[in-house]
């Protein structure tokens, strides 16, 4: 074993291999791997091996393509066969609303390029004939799926890595990591000490426990998962080429040929978790007893749906452990805190992913940036609110709805309420129905008084669309209160504070007493965050931004930390808000403030400590909106007061509530972008329409270079927004845009605008195409829908009502 190298990566399965691989291959080819027992012998070695692209998350999506297309490339760099077989799969439709899933799936893969295609019944009958076609209304074909050779693909990997000067060690446990002034760590194992520039964890069913080494609880949980093969079937014999992959969403099950059988996975709805607390060192190459009866409900299903299974029998039962996320994506990045310490867990397609995953992480660690969007598997998306618990309680839930349908509108109930502002019962007593981002409950929309606080989940317009257009009917005609505690807050104060920010975010500094609207953006250029920054005076500034990126924010600014004496943290639980808008929140606030609010005293963009109803208070004079509008901020123990001040004195002036779905609204009629739909490290400024908010003549920021070389280019895309002729589905995100029938685009959100009575849907085109009108099309459910784009904002395009005097 050699004593130092450049990165160590923990773990010889699938991911930890790839990993290898892909540092080596960027030119870091001092690195070690290295595995407690033989490599594959966690979760790799009994691993299904199936692979497709099928992702709720575009991006994820593209990395899995990556990953079936890579194996070619590792057969040829290590000589190693990963046994290939692309046999091209189905995805059955039993429901009206899993065909809805199916053709929002087959739209996605429009512009991603993945060749998918919405197919009959008959059709699929005719590719895969083993499926009872009376079972069924439709399917998707997936040209590419199919599987490897579990064993094999992590040999090549390992192989390949090798053959660029990678070491391997094998049957080494590391025992603990030791973290040295200079950022390296001592790598302790039981076969002797290395010292590593970079750390790895890819141990994937020991994430945890490698983890704990370094101080982390990493939320990851390993479950027992159930495949059987069966004996000889007919049908199998009989074809001319390999039988397709299938899924069976209804039967919950998913199947693959395997020899003169076939192979037969399920994720039940009973799922059982292992090694709950802690999994054991000595667990290698071994499977859990099987438990048929936990998974005799789904195999019923398929035995009705594909009756030659049943006809088969049960020639083997695998039943082994893989680990999950609370949502079901990976886990892979850097650990905010921690210095050169990289996670790739929870992984648990890694013959979907695992590719990616090695790809994303290795750009990371050597060109400082993944290269592409990896947010949905960025460790970054959790915080330290998902502890073991809830880890538990959401991977279950994940785990059961494998195969069940996350409609767009709907909100799962495990693990929650977890996080709560003081104002959460208020709310709740109104009629709101909650959702959960970053762990904080906060109202999406209210019931009207009498009805039941319940949404129906669906594609198209749910029952919540009648009141959400009450709430933004309120809010442009008379005053809407709404909660605003979600955004992520962060105070930075000290000497050098200000100058820090100037480097850090591309808009100039507001004068004391005001806001300004800032992007910040990584070293080429492209949006990493969004922010509203409040100038309080003596060093001292509050910076506003998105809720659910708060982890991924700190992680950024602590990597490019404040000058001594200057300070940055995070005011989650401190700092509480609520928001006023619409054309009588003025004098609302009049009501409950000391001071004069008056147009003159507290314009447009303002940011001022005032005292509202007894309250020591943070007021900013904007709203998401697009009304006359404030953000309240306030001490946490002080909220309850300030709601209730506020419902009692708006009551005779029409105060009405709000939640995310009518925010939506209102932001669309605004054209207004949102992180991580609008704005996300895919776009640059120029892009996304935020040009204006950039400021080239400060000499240095981040970013500032890659701006003006796109400024002297062009972008080669904008963002656009449309009207679109909807029935009674709306846009909601990931749909493809076509112009002249070609595929051009895609749509970043979309909603209806209940003020201006039309459907609307923002997204990118090329540049070329942003001017023009005509000859647009959505795919909306299936369906293409004419869409004519909006050279302005649908309502109040010069801005003239948050800016009321």
């Amino acid at each position: 074993m050699k004593t130092h190298t450049r990165a160590a990566v923990i773990g010889g399965g699938v991911v930890g291999a790839s990993v290898l691989y892909h540092l080596a291959r960027a030119g870091w080819t001092d690195v070690v791997l290295i595995e407690r027992d033989e490599l594959t012998s966690g979760s790799t070695w009994h691993a299904a091996g199936g692979m497709h692209t099928l992702n709720g998350d575009p991006n994820v999506a593209k990395l899995q393509k990556y990953t079936i297309e890579l194996y070619r490339e590792i057969e040829e760099a290590s000589g190693q066969s990963c046994s290939i077989h692309i046999t091209g799969g189905v995805d059955l439709a039993g429901t009206p609303e899993r065909m809805d899933f199916l053709k929002v799936a087959s739209a996605r893969a429009r512009y991603l390029g993945l060749g998918m295609e919405l197919i009959s019944v008959d059709e699929a009958a005719r590719i895969f004939p083993l499926m009872d076609k009376r079972q069924f209304i439709g399917a998707l074909y997936n040209p590419l799926e199919g599987h490897v050779d579990p064993a094999g693909v992590t040999q090549a990997y390992a192989k390949a890595a090798r053959n660029l000067g990678a070491e391997v060690y094998r049957f080494t446990r590391v025992t603990d990591l030791k973290q040295r002034p200079d950022g390296s760590w001592d790598v302790i194992t039981d076969k002797g000490n290395l010292v590593a520039e970079h750390v790895v964890n890819a141990a994937g069913l020991w994430a945890r426990e490698v983890g704990r080494f370094a101080g982390l609880e990493l939320p990851v949980l390993a479950m027992e998962h159930q495949y059987l093969i069966t004996g000889e079937i007919a049908e199998v014999v009989a074809s001319p080429q390999e039988v397709l992959h299938a899924i069976d969403f209804e039967g919950e099950i998913y199947m693959r040929q395997e020899g003169k059988g076939m192979l037969i996975g399920t994720y039940e709805k009973a799922g059982v978790p292992w090694a709950e607390r802690q999994t054991p060192w000595n667990f290698t190459h071994e499977l859990l007893p099987p438990d048929l009866d936990r998974i005799a409900g789904s195999l019923e299903v398929g035995f009705r749906h594909f009756p030659a299974l049943e006809r088969a029998g049960i020639k083997k039962i695998v039943n082994g452990p893989f680990t999950f996320a609370p949502d079901g994506n990976p886990i892979v990045g850097p650990i905010r805190g921690l210095r050169n310490y990289w996670v790739a867990c929870g992984v648990m397609a890694g013959f979907s992913q695992g590719g990616g995953v090695g790809h994303a992480l290795s750009n990371w660690m050597v060109h400082g940036d993944p290269g592409f969007d990896v947010w949905a598997m960025d460790v970054a998306r959790f915080g330290d609110w998902a502890t073991m618990a809830y880890t538990n309680a959401k991977v279950r839930e994940n785990y059961s709805r494998r195969f069940r349908i996350r409609f767009p509108n709907e909100e799962l109930p495990a693990a929650r309420p977890l996080r709560m502002t003081p104002v959460y019962d208020r709310l709740k007593a109104r009629g709101a129905i909650f959702g959960a981002a970053y762990g904080l409950e906060h109202a999406l929309w209210f019931a009207p008084k009498g009805t039941e606080a319940r949404e129906d989940v669906t594609y198209r317009r749910s029952n919540a669309h009648g009141p959400v257009g009450d709430e933004c009917r309120a809010v442009r005609n008379a005053v809407g209160l709404s909660e605003i505690s979600s955004f992520a807050k962060y105070e930075v104060t000290g000497p050098g504070a200000g100058a820090w920010l100037e480097r850090i975010l591309a808009n100039k500094l507001p004068r004391e007493g005001r806001l300004t609207l800032s992007p910040m953006l990584n070293d080429n250029g492209r949006l990493i965050g969004d922010f509203t920054v409040g100038n309080a005076g003596r060093d001292r500034f509050f910076v506003f931004g998105s809720g659910i990126a708060e982890q991924y924010h700190m992680r950024w600014f602590e990597a490019h930390p404040p000058p001594t004496g200057a300070a940055i943290r995070s005011l989650r639980t401190e700092l509480l808000g609520l928001g006023i808008a619409g054309p009588k929140s003025r004098a609302l606030l009049a009501r409950i403030c000391r001071d004069d609010v008056s147009n003159a005293a507290l314009p447009f963009l303002s940011f001022r400590a005032l005292e509202v109803a007894m309250l020591p208070a943070r007021i900013g004079r904007i709203s998401f909106t697009g009304e006359l509008g404030y953000e309240i901020w306030v001490p946490a123990d002080c909220q309850l007061a300030l709601y209730d001040a506020l419902v009692s004195a708006g009551a005779d002036l029409g105060l009405a509530h709000f939640g995310a779905r009518a925010l939506n609204s209102l932001r669309l009629e605004k054209s207004f972008g949102n992180w991580a739909r609008e704005y996300r490290p895919l776009y640059t400024p120029g892009e996304a329409g935020l040009d204006r908010f950039v400021d080239v003549t400060k000499p240095h920021f981040t970013g500032r270079d890659a701006v003006l070389r796109d400024r002297a280019s062009g972008p080669a895309r904008r963002l656009v927004t449309f009207v679109v002729d909807a029935d009674d589905a709306d846009a909601i995100g990931d749909e493809p845009v076509r112009h002249d029938g070609e595929v051009v685009g895609w749509i970043t959100s979309g909603g209806h605008g209940h003020c201006v009575g039309k459907s609307i849907a923002l997204g990118y085109v090329p540049a070329a195409l942003a001017t023009v009108a005509s000859g647009f099309e959505l795919e909306i459910l299936g369906e293409r829908r004419a869409a004519s784009l909006a050279r302005e904002p649908l309502l109040d395009p010069q801005g003239e009502r948050m800016r009321r005097g």
